[in-house]
């Protein structure tokens, strides 16, 4: 390729595409024919078809160079259509430039050509050619990224051919087989770190790259002897990044990138201050780290961009003005999800000395665009570590204040009004800074009469925590007030179920406040819920803003069960008072809890095999559902929403029950199933199997709690349920009431009572130990006994003879059991 250094000149001051328009033989740049391909003269047609015949027909690399910076300078690249480029893509393709790389990095003697000026085509010639998406996919433009990325990070080669030179054992010329060439130059390079293709066999003082401002990384000038290969050139570093941001734009271009070691080498070009690192590497980096891959590239690479977030974290802490206001949405995608490295000393000294720089941000006078920002990054780092680090209660109460003041002020707005998508953002961060505000303010353990420290606002006194309350309540009434603007065609809208989500945080801990608005606001909140559950609503937005946002404690797959999951405290609390009670009747509330319960239990019994995490949402349906069927009697008897429930029931209480780790959710579908049955009338014929199953695995079940051991004395809690223990004995023994009740409805149950084993296991232990855990256990017993000895002379029979023997043991003082039994 000697015969090509002709052309030097021209390629190293005017890359393809980027030349001045017109100039050169029928240049005439301002002449235009509507008629003609991208708007060119005749002229310049008739050039572009030969330039485009001696592409397609050069014999060597230094005929299509010619041929191609010739249309550049006769073509500009703005008076040409999409085919006209396609065309010309087409006939150059991707061997060119990918030789180049090649023969810059390997250092070949007879190119003709310095490597400098080797890099500077052939990164040009990949700008211009990634501006098309079918070649910025294509797979020999994905093998140079990482020759790419080496640039970025260190610099172009100048005196790094040597190194490149130990690595590769054959340094082919530029016209041998280009595929072979950029394949071994790609395996050169480890995958963790690409940018060690590029990188120096020495490391002087004399050979440390330029950065953004023409300084030197240790802030000394560079010497006027530096060769222009011994530093990234703008139009080089600008050509680099215009690849890798084009292939970051395609469907699959993040993890093209992230696969050939993108993060590590954009950290160290950062960390050395090289050329655009600043302005266009992070940006490339904020891409990659947000959405669904913010999660694995931190768990692949926790100590490069620990390293990044300290230092973005410095840079923020010595800006100053607006640049440290710009700084806020920064340092917002660089924060690592929840979770990863929370136990960082340095990550919390990062945090801390932001908390630091903040407070005084926060008390300044801002416009709501400034003050956007701030609150959007405190939300982020409240996810991180909560208030431990925040500040003294006052700065805790001075921020909760400015989200509810933002709140009111963007939510209380005409009907009809849209909210911007940059507002939308910074009253999503609010409401993550409420609901911590609520889980704090709301906490049974603050302290009302010891002296407030200065570490979080877990040490509000009484007075703050009225405040903070009273600014909650003011934000939420105009949450309520928007909510009751929203119809079904914004049921899929990200903003409002962020909003939604908020409210339900409120309504979990404070239903006694703004309960008339609340009620009203019902028919929104159970419509809402119902229809992402059934999937009515479109699903794809919210999928997409599960994954991607930044506010939030959790970032999972979207399955239309999360508002619902949400509401559904909410509604625990809503469904024992009559009035709320009456009104989620009316929209068929129970309904929809079975129908989560339902889909709930499918989901569950497709993880067999894999250990069941314990799913509080479930637990709280049934609670919300218990609630039903102690207050609403007819309705249960009525209702076929509730015959389904049974159904349920009775399929999946013989499955909890040998599921330790689900045993809460398993004494709720108990203790419902038996709350039920005591409603029910004896069967005129035969029972149902389904209803025998279940009743046989409740007695199994009810009948595991209690351990009487090898010695007499006080029962104990058996092993099996001491874990979950403080969780499921109310409801042990709300089971064992309905238990009593479902056999004085269903007498055929002492059937089952004596086959189980119950009877006899019970009575035992009662006979061998002195006392029980307590009285309310030895009440729900004696309820479940005097209803067996009723109801079946058998069953009376065998308590009377165990009283008889025993006259000392925790079943003699069960006093209206003997009055059952008639033992004196």
């Amino acid at each position: 390729m000697a015969d090509s250094a002709d052309v030097t000149p021209v390629v190293s001051s005017q890359p393809p595409g980027k030349e001045e328009q017109g100039g050169g033989e029928g240049g005439g740049g301002t002449e235009r024919d509507a008629g003609g391909e991208g708007g060119l003269t005749d002229t310049q047609r008739e050039v572009l078809e030969r330039c485009l015949h001696a592409l397609r027909n050069a014999k060597n690399d230094s005929q299509t160079l010619a041929a191609l910076l010739l249309i550049t300078r006769l073509c500009p690249a703005s008076q040409l259509d999409k085919p006209t480029l396609r065309r010309i893509f087409e006939a150059v393709g991707l061997n060119l430039p990918a030789r180049l790389l090649v023969t810059a990095v390997r250092g070949n003697e007879n190119s003709g050509l310095p490597p400098h000026e080797l890099l500077s085509l052939g990164t040009a010639l990949l700008a211009a050619l990634s501006t098309d998406p079918d070649m910025a996919s294509h797979p020999q433009l994905l093998t140079t990224i990482p020759l790419l990325l080496g640039i970025l990070a260190n610099g172009p080669v100048s005196n790094q051919q040597k190194q490149a030179a130990q690595e590769q054992t054959q340094a082919g010329e530029m016209d041998q087989s280009p595929d072979s060439k950029v394949k071994s130059a790609e395996s050169s390079s480890p995958e963790s770190n690409p940018a060690n293709v590029a990188k120096s066999a020495e490391e002087s003082k004399t050979s440390k790259q330029k950065g953004d401002d023409g300084s030197t990384s240790n802030g000394v000038s560079p010497s006027k002897e530096t060769s222009p290969s011994d530093s990234l050139d703008e139009a080089m570093a600008a050509d680099c990044y215009q690849v890798l941001t084009a292939v970051c734009a395609l469907p699959r271009g993040p993890d093209q990138l992230l696969s050939r070691g993108a993060v590590p080498a954009l950290c160290q070009a950062v960390e050395q201050n090289q050329t655009f690192s600043h302005e266009k590497g992070l940006a490339l980096l904020g891409c990659l780290l947000s959405g669904k891959t913010k999660d694995k590239v931190w768990s692949k690479h926790p100590a490069e961009l620990l390293t990044l977030l300290v230092r973005l974290s410095k840079d923020f802490c010595l800006s100053k003005d607006q640049a440290r206001l710009d700084m806020c949405s920064q340092l917002v995608q660089f924060l690592p999800p929840i979770g990863v490295a929370v136990e960082s000393e340095e990550l919390k000294g990062a945090v801390s000395r932001v908390w630091g720089v903040l407070r005084p941000m926060m008390q300044a006078k801002l416009t709501p665009r400034q003050i956007g920002t701030i609150l959007v990054l405190s939300a982020c780092l409240l996810d991180l570590y909560g208030w431990e680090m925040v500040g003294p209660p006052k700065f805790c109460c001075l921020m909760v204040n400015r989200a509810c003041v933002e709140v009111r002020m963007g939510l209380e707005e005409p009907p009809g009004n849209e909210l911007s998508p940059e507002l939308q953002h910074t009253l999503t961060g609010c409401y993550r800074i409420m609901e911590a505000a609520i889980e704090q303010a709301c906490s049974p353990g603050l302290s009302q009469t010891a002296a407030p420290s200065h570490s979080s606002i877990s040490s509000l006194s009484l007075q703050q925590s009225r405040q903070v309350l009273g600014v909650l309540e003011e934000a939420f009434s105009a949450v309520v007030y928007h909510l009751q603007q929203v119809d079904q065609s914004r049921y899929g809208d990200p903003f409002i179920f962020a909003t939604f989500r908020s409210l339900c945080s409120w309504l979990a801990e404070e239903t006694s406040c703004l309960k008339e608005e609340v009620t009203g606001l019902l028919p929104f909140l159970i419509g809402y819920s119902r229809s992402h559950l059934q999937g009515e609503s479109s699903e794809q937005g919210l999928s997409d803003w599960m994954a991607e946002i930044s506010v939030s404690e959790e970032r999972k797959a979207w399955t239309g069960k999360e508002p619902l999951r949400y509401l559904l405290p909410a509604l625990c609390h809503l469904s024992a008072e009559e009035g709320p009670r009456k009104v989620l009747l009316t929209l068929d509330t129970p309904a929809l809890l079975v129908n989560f319960l339902s889909q709930s239990w499918i989901s569950l019994k497709g993880k067999s095999g894999v250990v069941s995490a314990r799913d509080p949402s479930m637990e709280t349906a049934c609670s919300a559902l218990l609630n039903f069927t102690v207050t609403e009697p007819e309705r249960v008897r009525k209702d076929q929403c509730f015959r389904t429930l049974e159904a349920l029931l009775s399929e999946a209480l013989p499955v909890l029950v040998h599921k330790p780790r689900l045993l809460v959710l398993a004494a709720n579908y108990c203790t419902l199933g038996l709350m039920i049955g005591r409603l029910k009338s004896a069967p005129s014929g035969s029972v149902e199997a389904g209803q025998r199953r279940f009743f046989s695995s409740a007695l199994r079940f009810l009948r595991s709690a209690l351990d009487s051991g090898s010695s007499p004395g006080l029962v104990n809690v058996s092993v099996s349920w001491e874990e979950s223990w403080d969780d499921a004995a109310e409801l042990w023994r709300l089971g064992l009431q309905a238990l009593g009740g479902s056999i004085h409805a269903q007498p055929w149950i002492t059937t089952l009572v004596r086959e189980e084993g119950w009877l006899k296991h019970t009575l035992t232990m009662l006979d061998q130990c002195s006392a029980l855990p307590d009285q309310h256990t030895q009440e729900a017993l004696e309820e479940a006994l005097c209803a067996i000895a009723e109801q079946c002379p058998v069953c009376k029979q065998e308590i009377g003879d165990m009283m008889m023997r025993n006259d000392k043991g925790a079943l003699s003082c069960m006093r209206n059991l003997k009055k059952s039994v008639r033992v004196k």
